[in-house]
């Protein structure tokens, strides 16, 4: 009878669970004409404002090398468009367009439902202790 290392399985759990909501996530922005990275990334200068394009990578956690296909994506699909800081021109942002917020007004509160809609299995107070537990990890992890 072997015995199950209990980090080994919340790791195995937490990987399955993170999976099995990118892929709800995945099939919901599908139907919208996009990929995960295109609506995170539309959905951070939709609600950040205009960003520096070599940052974008570290706030929606995607290796910079996807950024610019995604960024030329999007700037194709008219919802972005770049455009040079005026300080430093080696700095590219890019920047939501009108149809991209019209895109996001239209489509994000219900991308949002989805989301509520995957993490109401949890009370409120379930939630709050799992986020503090999640965010534990995560600083200790960073700290190794």
């Amino acid at each position: 009878m072997s015995d199950v290392n209990p980090q080994l399985k919340a790791f195995t759990v937490l990987n399955r669970t993170a999976q099995s909501i990118q892929d709800v996530l995945k099939k919901d922005v599908a139907q919208y004409g996009m990929n995960l990275n295109e609506f995170a990334v539309l959905e951070l200068l939709y609600h950040k404002g205009d960003q520096p394009i070599q940052q974008i990578g570290r706030n929606i956690l995607v290796a910079n090398s996807s950024i610019t296909y995604v960024v030329d994506k999007l700037e194709k699909k008219g919802y972005l468009y770049r455009r040079a800081c005026p300080d430093d021109r080696r700095v590219m942002y890019a920047a939501i367009t009108e149809p991209g917020k019209e895109f996001m007004d239209a489509y994000f509160p219900e991308h949002e439902k989805k989301i509520e809609a995957v993490f109401n299995v949890w009370s409120e107070e379930e939630n709050d202790i799992v986020i503090d537990l999640l965010k534990k990890a995560g600083h200790h992890a960073k700290e190794m």
